[in-house]
């Protein structure tokens, strides 16, 4: 029996029993979402009718593009005219709870009615607020370090989960053109660049924000990270490198190691005909896939338990919903509606409800049998083996983004969106500084971000 929302249980029990009946009757819901491409929005809006089917609510999918949504939810707040539910980025998770827009019983309510233990740890500690949640996590990826197991076992290398790993097999591997150790992201002005150093100096446990705001860089563990991406910096081509690059090289079999968003994986299996691989003549070969590995959760000298780099997706249920007939459809859409949840673009909605109680597994199980790609369709499960789909998922209990879990991701935002860390950094491996001055630098810089 679903537990009443949290705001009736102080209510005599003939209030409650009107609002039993009138919340009996069917309601209207509106439900922002950002995957506004027309198969997505199919996708969803099916599900909504499948919901209603079985609830008697019926559910208005009206498309937001992301940019706009922070803007659209501002003003419909203003106006007391929220949807009731939002589909959302982390970003905004907090900032909407403290401002007033999200229901933060609601989603608490809706999480332990389908058990806090279900959900990837990861991704609910980066919603949880001083009550409970902000929002109810809905899926995510995590940034990977894709590598060539083959070359790796070849070698008799172990996998790159760490700094010193990583830097093992650049040494055995590197043999430029033919194979260049890695390819990492240099090009100062690319937002991919940002991601991946995010990714790197977490792996160390380095932040340049914590409870109180912006906060100097350790001095000793960010050399460890300079020095580290210098050493996969040089182990790189020259130039100015980012996405493009990266994945051209690994396609074409001249790179051991790249880091990549997930949304890679149906193109390495040879489903995407705008991005084949080259590292036979057959472009829908799956053999680059059937040869690669991938690291989600990577550590530094100074971290050993490491850190992965999350991106999650939330239900955000407002302060002007239908409460309960929005926490229906939110429970709806991670139970029996979490197969088309996820089935969106499943290489990029990792399962944060990993299963039930009963059936700890279920929905990971079931993402691994949804297909992915473009120009042709395969499930992930058919392409990948269940180690490696276990590590895709994994990286969701650890995930982790600056600022997150001290209250402060908007000041980490400002901080990489103003690109310093990129260009000191970029101006390290190019020889500009030493580490020591660099970090001086670093700490000079993000002090002077507003």
């Amino acid at each position: 029996m679903k537990t009443p929302h949290k705001s009736k249980l102080l209510m005599g029990a003939a209030t409650a029993l009107v609002l039993s009946a009138v919340s009996a009757q069917a309601e209207t819901l509106r439900f922002w979402t950002t995957e506004e491409q027309p198969e997505r929005l199919a996708r969803q809006e099916q599900m909504a009718a499948d919901f209603a089917a079985a609830s008697g609510h019926t559910v208005e999918v009206i498309p937001v593009t992301e940019s706009d949504l922070g803007t659209r939810a501002t003003a419909a707040y203003a106006a007391g005219d929220l949807p009731d539910v939002i589909y959302h980025t982390l970003q905004y998770a907090l900032p909407w709870a403290e401002a007033g827009i999200l229901d933060t019983d609601a989603a608490t309510d809706v999480i332990e009615n389908l058990g806090a233990e279900t959900f990837a740890p990861g991704a609910l500690s980066m919603a949880a607020s001083a009550d409970g949640y902000a929002s109810v996590p809905v899926d995510g990826w995590t940034q990977m370090i894709v590598y060539r197991a083959d070359k790796f076992a070849e070698a008799g290398l172990q996998p790159p989960t760490s700094y010193a790993n990583v830097l093992a097999a650049v040494e055995a591997l590197h043999n430029p053109p033919e194979m260049y150790g890695f390819v990492a992201a240099t090009k100062v002005d690319e937002n991919f660049m940002s991601q991946v150093l995010e990714h790197v100096f977490l792996a160390n446990g380095v932040s340049p924000v914590g409870p109180d705001g912006i906060q100097p860089l350790d001095e000793a563990a960010t050399i460890e990270v300079l020095e580290f991406y210098k050493a996969i910096a040089e182990a790189s081509p020259p130039g100015d490198l980012y996405w493009d690059q990266s994945r051209s090289l690994y396609f074409s079999g001249n790179a051991a190691m790249i880091i990549w968003s997930p949304f890679i994986l149906d193109e390495l299996a040879g489903l995407r005909d705008s991005a084949p691989p080259t590292i036979n003549v057959d472009p829908t070969s799956s053999a680059l896939a059937a040869a690669t590995g991938i690291v989600t959760t990577f550590s530094g000298p100074s971290n050993p338990d490491g850190a992965a780099w999350g991106d999650i997706r939330y239900f955000g249920i407002t302060s002007d919903a239908s409460t309960d007939a929005a926490m229906e459809f939110v429970e709806y859409s991670m139970s029996e509606g979490y197969g088309q949840t996820l089935a969106i673009a499943p290489e990029g909605k990792f399962p944060v409800r990993r299963g039930t109680a009963d059936n700890p597994t279920e929905y990971s199980d079931l993402w691994a049998t949804l297909d992915v790609g473009v120009d042709r369709k395969a499930p992930l499960g058919d392409l990948y083996d269940p180690a490696m789909i276990s590590e895709i998922v994994g990286g969701l209990d650890v995930a982790q983004r600056w600022g997150v879990a001290d209250g402060q991701l908007a000041t980490a935002s400002k901080i990489i969106n103003s690109q310093v860390i990129n260009r000191l950094v970029r101006e390290y491996i190019d020889g500009e500084r030493d580490a020591a001055a660099t970090v001086a630098a670093l700490n000079e810089a993000i002090a002077g971000v507003e």
